[in-house]
């Protein structure tokens, strides 16, 4: 059974694959449409909730320099990313690049990990898309109540002029700060996060239906997010003060990680979450017209204009306001609320946006991960049902619901500092695995076609995986911990369902 743990698909078996027009899902995506798939996953929860939380735990304005880093990072795994997708244009991503190159037992894990990282990332922006609807609701005195709209077992505070707000110990200091004794002020404990597990729902439904009709719909929130989030920074230079970037690089507190250079490298790690929007691309590739054309446009563009909106945005808002008042599933809505009450007309069109964005960073989520079942489940590796397609609207319906129903119950019950870590964490061990198989893929089959090269291999793969694992290293230990502890996990469906169900090892036996 122990034999061939690293079996490898052969690239004629996943070209076959790619040419195949039995596998049920239809090809209705361009060029435009996956740039936008990118954008749209990454233009969300980086802007729209990790910036703001970042900068107040880990980097202070300094979180600027944090998205350089992560964004160069990016850079590198995301032109391997380009090279795979157009050369093996597979719904699997990382998992199938894996599959093809380091062998089955590490596809599994690669796969496995993907499935934390995409079922995690939407149901952590899920999370940020309920802050800022019950922000929005509350302008026109629609109150959600707050037991209803927080991860489980979260403590809420009433904080007078604001709202509630989980209690921190930075929000602890700002109130004392103020002369607010915060044991005065109204508690409650949260139940359960209906509005997070509300917009899951309704995508769940929207991804039955279609591919096509699911990305209109990104289509239309992206340029509605795209257009005011320019209209913030735009609008947002003339607020800054510049106070509020000194010291640009707060002191560390003697806890690393915690402000100073390693925690700008902590934040980098962190917000590293915030650019997964390119992977997700990669999952469309059995749905794109032309794949090898327009998979590197989709990830490389979607990269690249995301980069520096993040940048401009994380410059904006902690000259607007103080770093350590960030710390809240909300942060462009404290920006927009501190640009004074001439600016109140804006506030509903940021938050707004806010909303549209999150709910295409959920979208695209959510759409990625099915994708990966139905790769892992044609190659035996999980049971058939999830590569199940609907016979009329030619969707992955069944390995969807099940997505949708996990991360709504993620969404409802976890808060969002411990899912943002673990995607992060997963996120980057497998833009490192990607860059590893480049260099093993170069050296095996040099001669493969290659509609798009990644340029200097083996530098840029290189340097690709080292700053991945750089700043997995520098995540908290407790992340690292669930990262083994789910590992562990995979490891038993694999060992107990995957290895006797293989495909690629069938057909060896068979041979």
């Amino acid at each position: 059974m122990f034999k061939d743990l690293f079996i490898r698909k052969t690239l004629t078996q996943l070209f076959a694959e790619a040419e195949s027009n039995d596998n049920g899902l239809k090809r209705h995506l361009g060029p435009w449409n996956l740039t936008f798939l990118g954008i749209g996953a990454v233009i969300g929860a980086g802007i729209f909730v990790l910036t703001g939380q970042a900068a107040a735990q880990y980097a202070g304005p300094g979180i600027v320099i944090s998205f350089i880093i992560s964004g160069l990072a990016c850079a590198f795994a995301g032109l391997c990313y380009a090279e795979f997708s157009a050369m093996i244009p597979i719904a699997g991503s990382a998992y199938t690049y894996s599959y093809a190159t380091l062998g089955e037992f590490l596809a599994w894990i690669i796969g496995w990990d993907l499935i934390l990282e995409y079922l995690f990332a939407a149901s952590t922006v899920a999370v940020g898309w309920s802050g800022y609807v019950v922000s929005f609701l509350q302008d026109f005195n629609i109150i959600i109540p707050p037991h209803l709209s927080a991860a489980t077992g979260t403590v809420l505070v009433n904080v007078p002029e604001v709202g509630w707000k989980p209690e921190t110990s930075q929000l602890i200091n700002a109130l004392t700060v103020q002369g607010i004794n915060i044991a005065n002020l109204q508690h409650v404990t949260a139940i359960i996060n209906i509005p997070a597990m509300f917009v899951i729902a309704v995508i769940a439904i929207l991804l039955v239906i279609g591919i096509k009709e699911s990305a209109n719909f990104n289509n239309i929130m992206v340029i509605a997010k795209l257009a005011v989030i320019i209209l913030f920074i735009a609008i947002g230079f003339f607020f800054v003060k510049h106070t509020n970037w000194v010291p640009f690089i707060p002191k560390n507190t003697g806890v690393s990680g915690h402000f100073g250079w390693s925690g700008i490298l902590r934040g980098a790690g962190v917000i590293f979450f915030a650019y997964i929007g390119f992977d997700a691309v990669s999952t469309a590739a059995q749905e794109t017209k032309k794949p090898q054309r327009d998979m590197p446009i989709g990830i490389m563009g979607s990269l690249g204009i995301s980069t520096i909106l993040y940048i401009l945005v994380a410059i904006v808002l902690t000259g607007i306001v103080s770093y350590t008042t960030l710390n809240v599933a909300d942060p462009i809505a404290v920006g927009v609320n501190a640009m004074g009450s001439s600016m109140f007309w804006l506030r509903p069109i940021i938050k707004l946006a806010a909303i549209a964005g999150l709910s295409s960073v959920v979208l695209v989520m959510l759409m990625g991960q099915p994708r990966i079942f139905y790769s892992m489940s044609k190659d035996g590796l999980l049971p058939p049902v999830f590569s199940k397609v609907h016979p009329k609207f030619k969707t992955p319906y069944i390995s969807t619901i099940l997505t949708c129903f996990v991360a709504l119950i993620i969404a409802g019950t976890l808060p969002i500092s411990i899912l943002g870590e673990l995607v992060s964490i997963g996120t980057l061990l497998a833009f490192a695995i990607v860059c590893i198989s480049i260099i093993v893929l170069r050296k095996t089959k040099p001669d493969v076609p290659r509609p798009f090269r990644t340029p200097w291999v083996p530098v840029v793969p290189i340097l690709g995986a080292f700053v991945c694992f750089y700043l997995m290293a520098s995540l908290p230990l407790d992340t690292w911990i669930r990262l083994f502890v789910w590992m562990a996990i995979g490891f038993v469906i694999y060992f107990s369902y995957g290895i006797k169900h293989s495909h690629a090892r069938k057909r060896k036996n068979n041979n």
